[in-house]
């Protein structure tokens, strides 16, 4: 019934050129323009390997209550450090047995944050 090789996920942003700044300059991701919708604002996070995610400006956007964007590192303490030392700042939340750098370790270890509109994304090293 689908055509699970063409399926892609989005995200929403209120301000396309802030959020391609910031996860392309900041957190360093491929990111480009989707062909066709450039006046638009939309664009791809490029995740290799013929994955990416689409991001598009939504004037009235408001952040989801939920991670929309999992990164997987080979080292989450090393990303956190990265991640702060671009100005980026780790989320706790209760429930949530986090060190003072706003890790979660076990299985999968796991630290949030939040790009500049408060959607939340998320660095995991597995296990």
């Amino acid at each position: 019934m689908f055509d699970t090789t063409r399926a892609f996920a989005s995200f929403a942003v209120p301000d396309a050129a802030r959020a391609r700044a910031f996860y392309g300059d900041t957190l360093g991701l491929a990111v480009g323009p989707v062909e066709g919708m450039e006046d638009e604002g939309l664009f791809d996070i490029d995740l290799g390997e013929g994955r990416s995610v689409l991001v598009y400006p939504k004037p009235d956007h408001e952040p989801a209550v939920f991670t929309v964007l999992n990164l997987v590192v080979d080292d989450a303490e090393a990303a956190v450090d990265e991640l702060a030392r671009r100005g980026v700042r780790t989320l706790r939340y209760d429930g949530f047995d986090q060190d003072a750098k706003g890790i979660a370790h076990g299985s999968p270890t796991v630290a949030w944050f939040a790009d500049p509109f408060g959607n939340v994304c998320s660095v995991i090293q597995e296990a």
